[in-house]
């Protein structure tokens, strides 16, 4: 049977009455899927991309998915060792490498917070914190597959799926997008090296570097500042303007209007119970953001999150129903063979035995790990994972299905708040407490990130044809690799950089989770002041129809992290509107998505490198070139770096 090498034509349109979807590898014949060389080259890639990513993630508070440079890596490999039936193969090794960013950041989220809170946590507490929420994260999706991949067909656009099919399908027919991604890893991983390295130019450009600039700052508390570095320019091109818009708006809110009105009119004010310091007018607008506006973010987000519960409940119950049918089933073995291969899933009660199992396993680490300090509070840890993780699980999905960004920070901040006000009440505060709820809020994280990345390699399989039952076995393997390596790496990261202080990796999102779990645990109140205007802003985003959690995201990165992404997304809108053509815009497009695939890859594996150099006191850096001169200098290749991007991805003609 000749296998096809192009995706139906209703591969990503609603079905009319009656019409099925036929994938690639037809249900009715068995391909390679599952060999040592797919499961084996998809723990290589597990290992090399956990590292990268909790890098990056670290230092930008982005991690990138690593689903589609890992396609076009396996597709490679494929080709240069002449693999037969590789079609197949291919998924499983992208659906195991893809484990690495999922659960990266289910981890790099919550478990740096705990050093930054100057406490302790091991290599096993962290290990086991990733590895039972991920594995959670599978088990919980598996009821809700059919619901998303099948059922809502053609509804869901599925961004990152449909860049990473077609990855995979046409690299059946050649190597072009693998030099592609080669050449542009090597480019920006050179160009992170030598910022990170060398520090032969600033890292980050800001409005202070004139002095009209300085004094705009010191007087009106009003700064802008972006981030030159390739691989967040990278992920500006894979997030699109439209969204990367709406995350600038949130963070233009804040520093324009809302740290400059604080530094002016706030000081010495005490207001439903949130004190504002004396010398407000004396704080940088640095200082104000990580102190006051930030917490308006948090409370955004978890606002945010609570609304996406509420509008998935029709999700849960069409799920839950299905799965329902699945459990109800007669027949055993016999019954799960009569299902056609393409829709073979782990049998359901093996799901459930294996979600009792996890969540066996999740109290006796609560109690048994050093977490917690009674079986009273064990249990009410347990029970916080697996309400809020279940429920969750269908938000994570759904913002996965729509956007392709999956908002696990902003609904962790929501379950930190709600952990550290439930353990507080049962006796558990101060540091053992901080260090509970950040564990706790660990094995959410990534349950929340695992499923939502999930849905991704599932509807890749859908479309391509192979056996969801295969990539979800062999996704534990990958979640376990994962587990063990990030934990290193944050241990490895701290040692070198740290997480708090000067030059330090800036960790995000793990110093809003402390900035939440601290004031809380301390006997101190939360700044529900800050929370209650997030909420507000939040819901009535939601009103005017105005995505609310890519708005409050927006609203606690800092603005560098966040203007690079804007200035990504502005170059996909350019090379995929340029043309009257749609099939060259189309083109271009997907030459961009390699680009800033090579982009975000090659960066963050560079910064792991770099991060090792100075582990082993390698010191290059031009710390004294790079106060004096690096701003200036940093304008010339950042320029560069977006013209080769621009103008590599127009150099595409029109498909045939």
């Amino acid at each position: 049977m000749e296998q096809k090498t192009k995706l139906p034509e209703n591969a990503y349109r609603e079905l009319k009455p009656g019409e099925k979807y036929e994938p690639l590898l037809g249900p009715d014949k068995n391909y390679p899927e599952v060999t040592a060389w797919s499961v084996s080259l998809g723990l290589v890639m597990t290992v090399i991309f956990s590292a990268a990513a909790a890098y990056l993630g670290l230092k930008v508070g982005q991690v990138f998915e690593a689903a589609i440079p890992i396609a076009i890596l396996a597709v490679g490999f494929s080709s240069v060792f002449k693999k037969k039936g590789a079609l197949g193969q291919n998924v499983i090794i992208q659906s195991i490498g893809a484990c690495s960013g999922v659960v990266v950041a289910g981890a790099v989220f919550t478990l740096p917070a705990i050093y930054i809170l100057g406490l302790d946590v091991n290599f096993v507490q962290m290990f086991l914190s990733s590895l039972l929420g991920g594995v959670l994260g599978i088990l919980f999706l598996i009821p809700f597959r059919k619901y998303f991949v099948k059922e809502q067909h053609g509804k869901y656009p599925f961004p990152e799926a449909t860049a990473t099919t077609q990855v995979l399908v046409s690299g059946e027919s050649g190597g072009s997008s693998f030099k592609t991604l080669l050449v542009a890893g090597l480019i920006g991983g050179i160009y992170d090296f030598v910022i990170a390295t060398f520090g032969a130019w600033a890292e980050t450009l800001t409005t202070t570097v004139t002095h009209v600039g300085q004094v705009v700052a010191d007087k009106a508390k009003v700064v802008l500042k972006i981030n030159t570095g390739a691989a967040v320019l990278g992920l500006g091109y894979i997030v699109g303007l439209k969204y990367a818009f709406i995350i600038c708006c949130g963070s233009l809110l804040v520093w324009l209007v809302i740290i400059p009105l604080m530094g002016a009119f706030c000081g010495g004010l005490d207001i439903m119970g949130m004190n504002f310091s004396d010398v407000m007018d004396q704080m940088s607008a640095d200082e104000i953001f990580k102190t006051y506006a930030r917490q308006i973010g948090i409370g955004g987000i978890a606002t945010a999150g609570i609304i996406g519960i509420v509008k998935s409940f029709g999700v849960i119950k069409s799920a839950v129903k299905l799965a329902g049918t699945e459990l109800g089933r007669k027949g055993g073995n016999a019954a799960e063979e009569s299902v056609e291969r393409t829709q073979r899933d782990i049998p359901m009660k093996s799901v459930v035995f294996g979600v009792i199992i996890a969540l066996l396993a999740v109290f006796a680490f609560f109690a048994f790990g050093g977490v917690v300090n009674s079986i009273w509070q064990a249990l009410v840890g347990l029970l916080i994972v697996t309400v809020i993780a279940f429920l969750f699980t269908t938000v994570a999905a759904n913002a996965i299905a729509i956007v392709g960004t999956n908002p696990v920070s902003g609904m962790t901040i929501m379950t930190l708040i709600i952990t550290a006000l439930v353990l507080v009440s049962c006796g558990l505060s101060g540091n053992a407490g901080m260090v509970a709820a950040l564990l706790i809020g660990g094995v959410v994280c990534t349950a929340l990130s695992t499923a939502g990345g999930f849905i991704t390699d599932l509807k890749i399989g859908y479309w391509i044809g192979t056996t969801p039952a295969k990539q979800e076995t062999w996704k534990f393997l990958g979640v376990l690799v994962a587990a063990a390596t990030v934990a290193g790496v944050v241990i490895i990261l701290d040692k070198t950089y740290g997480f708090a202080g000067d030059n330090a990796l800036v960790a995000p999102q793990a110093n809003a989770m402390a900035a939440v779990i601290q004031p809380m645990m301390e006997g101190g109140g939360a700044p529900w002041l800050m929370y209650g205007l997030g909420a507000l802003i939040a819901i009535l985003l939601t009103v005017f129809k105005v995505p609310a959690l890519a708005f409050c995201l927006g609203m606690f990165i800092p603005i560098d992290l966040n203007l690079p992404l804007l200035v990504g997304g502005a170059v996909s809108w350019y090379v995929g509107t340029r043309s009257k053509d749609k099939e060259v815009n189309a083109a271009r497009q997907e030459k961009g998505t390699l680009i800033a695939s090579g982009f975000i890859a090659g960066g963050a594996l560079m910064g792991v490198v770099s991060a090792i150099m100075k582990f082993a006191d390698v010191d290059w850096f031009l710390s004294s070139w790079n106060a004096t001169y690096g701003e200036a200098v940093a304008i010339v290749p950042y320029l560069a770096i977006i013209a080769y991007m621009t103008v590599s991805s127009m150099k595409v003609e029109k498909k045939q």
